[in-house]
């Protein structure tokens, strides 16, 4: 009598009476077999590889499908070495373990290890082909992609919709739908990648006349496309339309699939319905990681965040393992609280998780640690990252600007054409934000004349109003206006509005005349026109039009914006005006702040009174300059924070020239880092000097 070595650890092993002179039978064979293979399938499920390459090593002469099983099962888990030791030990392989071995090599993001077992392969098929297509688009080789694709000896609809998909994740949404209209015979998923393409390059409404015509051909469609096509309606704002085809997911019982299902909650929640979006999460009876992003994310869009941070820990508390989405709208929740502690513990949530290494999880950290004006960790985070995608570069490229640090965002736009990785239009956007801030007008000029000689990169209006910053900033204003004037396209206000900023920084009040007429053209009631106008005037001391100005917006109703600045302590927002006496600790801060004063005319600090924008004597001038919101907001941080702890301050408009001379100082006599975000960027005030090296 011969024993069969156990099934499961713990579990007795069958006994089968065999005739020693004869083998198995075939239909036991194939009973035993699928026991190992159910047996592994479960380990594989549960992503317990240790224990499944002990069973595996169990499993006398195991056959291609097993060995394609725990492939499969170590992609899953990253863990691409062993899953390439794995398959060169293999006695024998077949197409699908090739297949297999290509899509793990691409799945753990080691796109070279992919490309070399497709050129070694010894017979490939239209999987092999479309794999390698899929992955190259994953990495952004679109070129590589087509190139394959024209090469295939033969093609299905499968591979057709692959090289759609890829021309659509790429940007290229003209050549995806050349290629759609002349695949041979498009069904269902060709329909659905195009739809989704043109909606995810910003085409909405085309995607939804689109759907139309799919609609009107009588295709049956699937779960995928109403979800692609409810994600359309959201993002073109056609709430109408999302609520006719609800009711039609109603009736057709698709409404219970979870895509569809996570794509109304996210059509109400950008429509601006959260309540619907709620209501909807609500009456699901089962909640899995892609409802509660849904949810997480809709209160996000509705400036919700802590309702969103609160749902991600009733999630967590739940059970759930969030996914890379669910951390990239919880972190972006953090940027709209600049909750610089919370984000940090989703940082530590995501080690423990071990999705620190994802790419998506890292692009969002990045742009978390940046927002919150801690760029030096998110610049470390970039560095660890193994890969990187162009998503990551622009993430760390406009932090850089944002808080001042032009020359590293240039210098990371060196490195990444070196590794030839193409820009985009956002890529351009924070290299001219980085050269306006730091008032770089020659390299500003350089990387303009890149960006019109990109001929992958279309330039838009923001990359003009960029410039026209830049000129402005560095005093150029009549060659600011007369390259508004040469632009190919229509300026809006937003670019006249730029323009106007630079005049106040330059006190031109003739320039400044003709530049607010343009914007009260187009925008009458702008109130940041005549607030700028205003305050131009003010600084020159002309109260008179000063007095006009203002007595205008009266008439208008056009009410100026009051200054704020905040500190977060403990998840808790202080929050002070300019002379606020209001906060239970008024007494305490008033009094750091008179210390302050003394300590700042001891060390040659005098007020520039320019800033005090009403008509009073200069004593009124200086007290009301000593007790700006930044500056309360400073005093409080202060005496409420560890002594040499940063203190982090948010302003909702732009800093004034005073208090951005005080806080240097400030920064000097206390011995701490000062972080202060206006409306434009980030200051990073140290040893009495600033990030934006007194060029914002």
């Amino acid at each position: 009598m011969r024993r069969l070595p156990a099934l499961l650890p713990n579990h007795k092993a069958t006994v089968f009476p065999l005739k020693t002179s004869h083998p198995l039978s075939a239909r036991r064979c194939k009973e035993v077999g699928s026991h190992w293979k159910a047996a592994l399938f479960r380990l594989l499920e549960s992503r317990d590889m240790d224990e499944a390459r002990r069973l595996f090593t169990r499993i006398p002469s195991p056959g291609v499908q097993l060995y394609t099983m725990m492939i499969v099962g170590y992609s899953r888990t990253n863990r691409i070495d062993e899953a390439f030791r794995l398959f060169d030990g293999m006695p024998v392989r077949d197409t699908a373990a090739w297949n297999s071995m290509i899509k793990a090599a691409l799945d753990c993001g080691d796109l070279s290890l992919g490309r070399k077992l497709f050129d070694e392969m010894p017979e490939r098929n239209v999987i092999s082909w479309t794999t390698m297509i899929n992955g190259l688009s994953r990495f952004g080789w679109i070129d590589a992609a087509e190139e394959l694709f024209l090469r295939m000896p033969r093609r299905d609809t499968a591979a057709w919709n692959a090289m759609i998909s890829a021309y659509c994740d790429n940007g290229r949404v003209k050549d995806a739908r050349l290629l759609f209209e002349k695949t041979p015979q498009p069904n269902v998923i060709s329909w659905t990648a195009m739809i989704g393409g043109h909606d995810q390059n910003g085409e909405s409404d085309k995607a939804l006349l689109l759907f139309h015509k799919l609609w009107s051909s009588g295709t049956t469609l699937t779960p995928s496309t109403f979800a692609c096509v409810l994600t359309a309606c959201a993002n073109a704002s056609e709430l109408g339309l999302g609520t006719q085809l609800h009711s039609h997911t109603v009736r057709t019982g698709y409404s219970s699939d979870t895509f569809v299902s996570t794509s109304l909650v996210n059509l109400y929640a950008k429509c601006k319905q959260i309540e619907d979006s709620i209501q909807l999460f609500s009456e699901r009876k089962e909640r899995d990681v892609v409802s509660w992003t849904a949810l997480i994310t809709g209160y996000g869009l509705n400036d919700r965040h802590e309702d969103a941070l609160d749902e991600f820990n009733k999630m967590i508390a739940s059970g759930i393992r969030p996914n890379q989405s669910t951390f990239t709208s919880a972190l972006n929740s953090c940027c709209g609280l600049e909750a610089l502690d919370g984000g940090k513990k989703l940082h530590a949530t995501t080690v423990k998780l071990g999705l620190e290494l994802d790419v998506f999880v890292g692009n969002s950290l990045v742009v978390m640690y940046s927002k919150c004006g801690d760029v030096e960790d998110g610049l470390m985070l970039f560095d660890s990252m193994d890969r990187r995608n162009l998503v990551s570069w622009n993430s760390i490229i406009v932090g850089c600007a944002q808080n001042g640090y032009a020359t590293l965002a240039l210098k990371l736009f060196d490195d990444m054409r070196q590794i030839n990785v193409q820009p985009d239009e956002i890529t351009y956007t924070g290299l001219l934000t980085a050269c306006s801030h730091s008032r770089m007008l020659e390299r500003g000029r350089h990387i303009f004349h890149l960006l019109k000689h990109d001929s992958s990169v279309q330039v838009k209006l923001e990359h003009y109003v960029c410039m026209v910053d830049i000129l402005g900033r560095c005093g150029n204003l009549e060659e600011a206006e007369e390259f508004i004037r040469n632009m190919p396209v229509e300026p809006n206000s937003k670019i006249w509005l730029a323009l106007l900023g630079a005049c106040r920084m330059h006190s031109n009040i003739e320039v400044a005349r003709r530049t607010s007429k343009k914007v009260f053209d187009m925008e009458p009631d702008s109130s940041a026109a005549y607030v700028l106008l205003s305050n131009i005037y003010a600084s020159a001391g002309r109260w008179n039009d000063v007095s006009q100005t203002r007595v205008m917006m009266r008439y208008r109703g056009i009410t100026k914006v009051p200054g704020s600045s905040w500190i977060t302590l403990k998840e808790t927002r202080h929050e002070f005006v300019c002379g606020d006496r209001s906060h239970p600790m008024a007494m305490e801060i008033y009094k750091k702040l008179d210390w302050l004063g003394v300590k700042l005319k001891e060390l040659g600090y005098v007020c520039d009174k320019t800033f005090a924008l009403h008509d009073v004597d200069d004593e009124q001038k200086e007290a009301v300059l000593a007790h700006h919101s930044e500056k309360l907001a400073i005093a409080f941080g202060l005496i409420s924070t560890v002594e040499g702890s940063t203190i982090r301050v948010m302003k909702n408009l732009r800093v004034c020239g005073d208090c951005h001379s005080a806080i240097k100082v400030i920064s000097q006599v206390v011995g701490r880092r000062i972080v202060l975000r206006d409306a434009t960027r980030f200051h990073h005030f140290r040893d009495g000097l600033c990030s934006c090296g007194d060029c914002w």
